[in-house]
């Protein structure tokens, strides 16, 4: 009986131990965003930069509840990798060798020089409005009047 009990205890706590573990994940985009409702139109609430760990709480759609440290919110699961994302080289510490920008892109396996390299090989290409279109901001506000001068609603909250 004392056998049966701690092996059930056993199992038990290693279910809850991987459970606990595919819920960490980690930021995938320069730049996650956390919303305070799961829309692409919500209020942001925080930004977390490449790399960081979150814990998902809760999932709506393809929107994820996370929290890290002090923040949370939506963000979308198109922004988070079950990878765990290091800043290492061997055993050194390359942790400001590196922008955010940079180790995002690469992350992605696209750096500079991936850029660069393309540009030559597609030199009949213009990329002056890819490039311009890179720098725009828009706020919510600016979006809500884009998508209602179109006749646009989105469908639910937890839409795409």
């Amino acid at each position: 009986m004392k056998k049966s009990c701690l092996l059930l205890m056993g199992v038990t706590l290693l279910v809850v131990t991987i459970a606990d573990a595919r819920q960490l994940m980690s930021i995938q985009v320069r730049e996650g965003q956390l919303r305070e409702r799961p829309s692409y139109l919500g209020n942001v609430t925080a930004t977390m930069e490449y790399g960081t760990e979150v814990q998902v709480q809760r999932e709506q759609g393809p929107w994820r509840w996370v929290v890290s440290g002090n923040d949370q919110g939506w963000i979308h699961e198109s922004a988070l990798t079950r990878k765990r994302v290091t800043w290492s080289a061997g055993d050194e510490d390359v942790s400001g060798a590196a922008s955010q920008e940079e180790m995002a892109l690469a992350g992605k396996g696209f750096t500079a020089e991936v850029e660069q390299q393309y540009r030559a090989q597609h030199r009949d290409l213009d990329f002056t409005w890819v490039d311009r279109m890179e720098k725009m901001e828009k706020s919510v506000d600016q979006l809500l009047n884009f998508l209602r001068a179109g006749g646009v609603e989105p469908a639910s909250e937890g839409g795409r």
